[in-house]
């Protein structure tokens, strides 16, 4: 039986849900240190891609150029909010599938040429994706002085077609 395996796939969706009410809310075009907000979408989408699993074994997306994934640095790609939610779609997708390959056991383990196991490369993401996800609702509130939908334990009561808390 894999119970923890189970508990961080039903988590995950969850994330995927609130960054998604994220990027249907939050203005594009603000500017987080010095960057567009959409850079931040992609580099996190981007780390969940590539640290999820195996950073060590990892191919970048055909759309992405040398430091795409890093908001300090400047980019000639625009990629629209329609790009950004298909690119998180397929990550979604294959973090779930790659989840469904794993048992408890394997948490302790460590991926090929990884210094991290599975159970650290997992909760890395975890942080990651929420901690931007929480940057983005904030400059979200601050601007619109409105609150997206957050999703949480409750899963259930998730209502998908509602963006803000009102």
């Amino acid at each position: 039986m894999n119970n923890l395996i189970s508990v961080i796939k039903q988590q995950m969706k969850i994330n995927f849900i609130n960054l998604e009410t994220a990027i249907k809310t939050y203005d594009r075009n603000s500017i987080l240190c010095g960057a567009f907000a959409w850079r931040y979408v992609y580099h996190t989408i981007h780390s969940a891609d590539k640290w999820f699993i195996n950073p060590f074994h990892y191919k970048e997306p055909e759309f992405h150029c040398e430091n795409m994934d890093n908001p300090d640095v400047p980019c000639d790609i625009i990629l629209t909010d329609c790009e950004l939610l298909s690119y998180m779609k397929d990550t979604e997708e294959k973090i779930l599938k790659y989840l469904d390959t794993l048992s408890d056991s394997d948490l302790y383990k460590y991926p090929k040429d990884c210094k991290y196991t599975v159970l650290e490369l997992i909760l890395g993401q975890f942080r990651h994706m929420m901690f931007h996800t929480g940057m983005l609702n904030g400059i979200t509130i601050s601007e619109q002085n409105k609150f997206p939908m957050f999703t949480g334990l409750e899963k259930e009561k998730y209502k998908k077609d509602v963006l803000f808390d009102e």
